[in-house]
């Protein structure tokens, strides 16, 4: 992240059409560790020792390789200040903690966006014993806002709001936990000060913890894809509602229409 964040000056005019490096960063015998793993459980309110892996523990594991390839110098966008926009999951199994895993991070395209330029980057475990086909993926689009000329797509009638299920009261020091647990120390998420500096009026929370959050709540497991989009940072402290009705979910703010995260979960046909 200090590498990413002393060379973003230096990308200041990014552009869908910029090229990319091409490479993947890759561990080729993962090991998940019991340690690690419950304390993610533990922060995002997945259950502890549960069979399998959470959905989103995957994506935990490959960011600092994701990270790697966006701090690169030939990554074209500036680290600082990419808003992680959308995530879509499938997950073709119940993923066990004892299997040994090969992650694979890479980056194979830039996309115009109304609002900027966003980088896709795809994540993908296999079993360590050279399987073909991913028992889990991931792509991830992360934004540079600049000014362009690609048009916003056509706005579009809100939908009838889905039930309220649960409040939560996140205290301020989230941020912190999330980010010991995930390795996501981005400094928007750690401190009122530091989040400052980058415009925001305090801390605000992952974006992956509110959809691990969500995704424990739903009870997301087995064969599944999930679709996630990120529509406004949730300030801590603060206080949300998760709301969820047949495939879909969201989390919104406790007072007002404001919307945090949108999302469905799909059974996944194997």
């Amino acid at each position: 992240m200090l590498r990413g964040a002393a060379l973003s000056p230096f990308k200041r005019h990014p552009r869908p059409d910029a090229p990319l490096p091409g490479t993947a960063a890759r561990l080729p015998d993962l090991q998940v560790t019991a340690e690690h793993l419950a304390a993610y459980e533990r922060v995002c309110a997945f259950p502890t020792g549960h069979a399998g892996l959470p959905v989103t523990y995957p994506h935990v594991l490959g960011f600092p390789l994701a990270m790697r390839l966006m701090s690169a110098r030939r990554f074209p966008l500036p680290l600082l200040g990419l808003v992680h926009t959308s995530i879509e999951i499938t997950q073709r199994q119940d993923l066990d903690p004892a299997t040994r895993y090969e992650l694979t991070v890479r980056i194979p395209e830039l996309r115009p966006h109304h609002r900027g330029t966003q980088a896709a980057v795809s994540t993908e475990l296999r079993a360590a014993d050279g399987a073909a086909t991913p028992v889990w993926e991931s792509t991830s689009t992360y934004l540079a806002r600049h000014r362009t000329t690609t048009p916003a797509p056509p706005a579009t009638e809100p939908g009838t709001p889905l039930p309220p299920l649960a409040e939560w009261h996140l205290p301020g020091d989230l941020g912190r936990r999330y980010g010991a647990a995930s390795g996501d120390r981005n400094p928007i998420h750690l401190h009122p000060l530091t989040a400052r500096v980058f415009g925001f009026p305090r801390a605000i929370a992952h974006g992956m913890w509110t959809v691990a959050r969500c995704l424990a709540e739903f009870g997301a497991a087995g064969p599944v894809r999930v679709q996630t989009r990120f529509k406004a940072p949730v300030l801590l402290p603060g206080t949300v509602v998760y709301a969820a009705e047949g495939p879909a979910f969201a989390l919104r703010a406790a007072r007002g229409d404001r919307v945090h995260v949108t999302g469905e979960v799909t059974p996944l046909t194997v």
